[in-house]
């Protein structure tokens, strides 16, 4: 594997509305903190990585304790004291600079967040867009011009697979209204992520969670889809870890058999709090892990504990770590899919380029990637307009999903296209 120098690094930000508050873990986020790191190294090679952050989703005890604002101003200092340890420096291959400095990032946000538990994650999400400007002028370095050629040989058994076409997963989240699911419906969404996990006491949540599962159903349960062996619509409930109980759990889906949505279940997310260790093998529906699934000796945990899929973060949690991650699942037989983050186009597009190469969940024939960024930002349109092939084939979600030709392949995304906009931010910085 060849080496990457670093000369200098860089970073500004931006800051992008949302339209209404995105509910989840039983609080929401109003706006996304869009990070953008820049490398350069003496042979006047730059690149430009970009990163969203989400305090809310990557430790939401921090998000609770500082605020919003605050947690996502704690996550940016820990960017930048990244930049600062990688400056000057050569590392192995991408992946070796992170696992060189992730434990001094980590370190870091313990002091800053005063929380000697500090989820791994909050370290991670803080580190994306340096992984992706090291992974960029890495490629610069070595003339490579593809995701497939950018991917280490010993990576490329868990990201081989090669989707014609990709379900594109809107979520439907505590906030989302009858008339936007109606509309999700119409426009032929077939895999819908529901938020679950609502805020309140456990009986609480509970009640509102059946409560919620019903209004979805009600709405989309009887409609019909080409794309699913069942021709139903597919339900894949995220919890974000608020079930603190098996217990409570199965009376979730005890509700979801009595109203008929159970049937419509693909697969349940990070259902239970991190701190709960119980083997889940007992558990009737096909559980992913999330958030917990941090490194990959998390991930290897939970798989042991009887998880059946991993949810694949590579916009949250570095494309180094889930390329470690994914090798683990192809080597243990687990399936993934990829999760969103709310981010912008181009990160989809990298996102996209993981799911595009995952082995299909069992029983299904397209790859998942959950993407609702259009839902929630307010200038949708003009992030898109920052993306140099925002508007390209693969970009066009028909039918819920995106049909990935030869083409996509060929560009990459266009994740390796000059970003003329985000270069701006720098020159006239």
């Amino acid at each position: 594997m060849h080496s990457i120098s670093i000369n200098k690094t860089a970073s500004t930000f931006e800051i992008e509305p949302l339209k209404h508050p995105y509910g989840f873990k039983g609080g929401q986020t109003t706006r996304l903190w869009q990070i953008f790191a820049r490398f350069q190294d003496t042979q006047g090679n730059k690149s430009i990585g970009l990163g969203v952050q989400n305090p809310l989703w990557s430790d939401a005890s921090v998000a609770r304790h500082w605020g919003e604002e605050e947690s996502s101003q704690i996550m940016y200092k820990l960017t930048l004291k990244a930049l600062d340890l990688v400056k000057g420096k050569t590392f192995d291959s991408p992946i070796h600079m992170i696992d060189s400095i992730f434990d001094e990032v980590h370190a870091f946000g313990i002091q800053l967040t005063q929380r000697k538990d500090l989820l791994k994650t909050f370290a991670l999400n803080a580190l994306v867009p340096v992984d992706n400007a090291a992974w960029l002028l890495y490629a610069q370095q070595h003339n490579i011009n593809s995701f497939d050629a950018l991917i280490p040989a010993e990576y490329k058994a868990g990201m081989s697979y090669k989707h014609s076409k990709v379900a594109s997963i809107p979520s439907v989240s505590y906030t989302t209204s009858n008339s936007e699911l109606e509309a999700l419906g119409r426009n032929g969404y077939f895999f819908l992520k529901i938020k679950i996990g609502a805020p309140g006491t456990q009986e609480e949540m509970l009640k509102k969670d059946m409560e919620r599962m019903t209004q979805v159903h009600r709405k989309l349960g009887k409609l019909k889809t080409n794309n699913s062996a069942s021709g139903k619509i597919l339900y894949y409930p995220d919890a974000n870890g608020r079930y603190e109980s098996k217990a409570l759990f199965n009376r979730f889906l005890d509700h979801c058999k009595k109203i008929g949505a159970y049937d419509h279940i693909v697969v349940v997310e990070e259902p239970f709090v991190e701190s709960l260790k119980d083997d889940v093998t007992d558990i009737d529906v096909k559980l992913a892990a999330d958030e917990s699934a941090h490194t990959y000796d998390d991930a290897l945990e939970r798989i042991e504990m009887g998880y059946a899929a991993l949810a694949l973060k590579p916009i949250a949690k570095t494309l180094s770590m889930t390329m470690k991650i994914a090798k683990l699942a192809h080597d243990r037989n687990i399936p993934c899919l990829c999760a969103d983050l709310t981010v912008n186009p181009l990160l989809v597009d990298w996102n996209k380029n993981v799911a595009a190469r995952l082995e299909p969940l069992p029983g299904l024939k397209v790859g998942l990637l959950e993407t609702n960024g259009h839902q929630n930002y307010t200038n949708w349109d003009r992030l898109v307009s920052y993306h140099p092939r925002g508007k390209a084939s693969w970009n066009k979600c028909t039918d819920g999903a995106f049909h990935l030709q030869d083409e996509f392949y060929d560009e990459s995304g266009g994740i390796f296209k000059p970003l003329n906009y985000y270069t701006s931010l720098f020159e006239s910085s």
